[in-house]
């Protein structure tokens, strides 16, 4: 059993843990399951997990909740909370995607993301292709256009780069493509920072301007193509790491 903490570790913890003590408390515990830290100790109880990070049972209890939907833990009879193997994790959550990847830096995670990718958003570009509206390609436009601007220096090249994408899914007009979004914006911040780094440079325009023009012009078969060539390069990118 860990030990108690003091009245000044209890307050540093509602602190940390901020206004949204709920959503501040599951942060905590799953960035603590994920990152191994009970691996070889049990997890704690709702009373203790309350008692050390000074909130309420009706936090905790609600925290914990939280962490069964996505997986993490399980409730058994007589056994209290278990931490579940990786394998039952969902990984299609966003919070659990985000504390892998702060986890501990893995190409291969990125590579395996990447891989979904490949087999996603070139789909999602060809259906955007038959089915956006003005509204949608507006969207796509502005994305790409923010991409230029973070070239010269003025847009953040990561929320850039992440809103062209974000936008080809919505357009999409498919709800099970759009469910990605949270998961493909939460991943790619990772996989951007680490290509770029890679190529000593941000994402290249023509290429997403070669999306953005197969979508306008409604050609699904070339805005299929063209999503491919993007991520298939991040791939080797990866694969020549």
């Amino acid at each position: 059993m860990e030990s108690l903490p003091n009245d000044s570790d209890i307050a540093a913890n509602r602190h940390e843990l901020g206004r949204n003590l709920t959503h501040g408390m599951l942060d905590t515990l799953g960035r603590a399951i994920v990152t191994g830290r009970y691996e070889q100790r049990p997890f704690p109880t709702e009373a203790e997990i309350a008692k050390a990070h000074g909130v309420s049972r009706s936090v905790t209890r609600e925290a914990v909740k939280m962490l069964t939907a996505k997986g993490l833990v399980s409730a058994r009879p007589r056994q209290g909370t278990v931490v579940q193997p990786s394998g039952n994790w969902n990984l299609f959550d966003p919070d659990v995607l985000r504390w892998l990847l702060e986890r501990k830096f893995s190409v291969e995670l990125l590579r395996q993301f990447n891989q979904l990718r490949i087999a996603i958003e070139p789909e999602a570009a060809a259906l955007a292709a038959q089915f956006h509206d003005a509204e949608d390609i507006a969207a796509i436009h502005a994305g790409l256009a923010r991409m230029e601007a973070a070239e010269a220096g003025n847009d953040d090249p990561l929320d850039a780069d992440i809103a062209f994408h974000l936008a080809i899914l919505r357009a999409s007009k498919n709800p099970f493509y759009a469910q990605f979004q949270m998961v493909v914006a939460t991943a790619l911040r990772t996989s951007i920072r680490f290509t770029n780094r890679m190529r000593g440079r941000s994402a290249n325009i023509p290429d997403h301007a070669a999306v953005a023009d197969a979508i306008a012009l409604r050609d699904a078969a070339a805005a299929r193509i063209a999503m491919r060539r993007i991520i298939g390069d991040v791939l080797e990118l990866i694969a020549g790491d």
